[in-house]
């Protein structure tokens, strides 16, 4: 299940445009640094701090709501720890700054603050992350309003055909509008949807045209046309890439050994400074 999730992860952001050439694209279990890093980190971060956890706290919540006595039922600690590994990929690299949705900022903030902990007890090592967020894309909302998750069962897969988007699209929830009723942007997800795919003087005309009355099934129709219309090459590339997964593997394989060389001389001075060095 990893590898096949691993195999569609990759051709996604490939699919989607990302240029291994103007990118380090590499797969995280081939840089056996980080997971040496995380450990490091996890020795100096304290249980505090992943308490407060976003994660965390939603699985000791539900746990109070199913009326469990042991608040901690069925949280593992790579749940638990979980953050620390994000700190580690970001903290590896030394990003200076972290392109994320409103909802993962707590993650930098966290890697934030383990960095300025290891700075402050060993050496000065680590940038201090900053977080990036675009304003139009901050976040995307699913099929039911909510956050686009397939946790939530509320996705539009891309790499579907033709009908099945419509079909996703379709799910869409709305108001009981009829057609001819002006309706507004924030009356149903499906205006944030189709703004994800739109240039802005698409999205003016498509907002016009809400106002003066376009009905729901109408919209889902334009909305389900001009995905399909922005992923006809994606996926063409998305379909030829999981054709062939060495073409994958052969970009993710010359990422990692370009980004090891980089973390390799990270973690020796980490090493270093924790105390992890040869006798002398």
């Amino acid at each position: 299940m990893i590898h096949q999730s691993t195999q569609a992860v990759a051709a996604t952001w490939l699919a989607c445009g990302l240029d291994p050439e103007r990118t380090t694209f590499y797969r995280q279990s081939d840089i056996p640094e980080v997971m040496e890093l995380n450990w490091i980190l996890t020795c100096i971060t304290a249980k505090g701090l992943m308490n407060r956890a976003h994660a965390y706290k939603a699985a000791v919540q539900a746990n109070a709501e199913n009326n469990q006595e042991d608040p901690d039922f069925g949280v593992e600690m790579g749940l638990f720890s979980y953050p620390i590994l994000m700190t580690a990929d970001i903290l590896m690299f030394n990003a200076n700054e972290v392109p994320v949705g409103r909802d993962q900022i707590q993650h930098v903030e966290m890697a934030r603050d383990i960095a300025g902990r290891f700075n402050h007890r060993f050496q000065e090592l680590f940038t201090l992350p900053e977080v990036k967020i675009d304003e139009n894309v901050e976040l995307l909302v699913g099929l039911d309003g909510r956050k686009m998750s397939k946790s939530y069962g509320n996705t539009i897969p891309l790499w579907e055909n033709d009908k099945k988007t419509q079909k996703s699209v379709n799910k869409i929830i709305t108001n009981m509008k009829e057609p001819g009723e002006p309706k507004q942007p924030d009356e149903s997800p499906l205006f944030e949807i189709y703004k994800a795919f739109s240039m802005p003087s698409e999205t003016a005309a498509f907002t016009q045209m809400l106002a003066e009355g376009l009905a729901w099934g109408e919209a889902k129709k334009l909305l389900a046309a001009k995905i399909n219309a922005e992923l006809v090459e994606p996926r063409e590339r998305y379909n030829e890439l999981t054709a062939d997964p060495s073409q994958i593997e052969e970009i993710l394989q010359a990422g990692a050994q370009k980004a090891r060389k980089e973390a390799h001389e990270l973690l020796g001075k980490v090493r270093d400074a924790v105390g992890i060095r040869p006798l002398k």
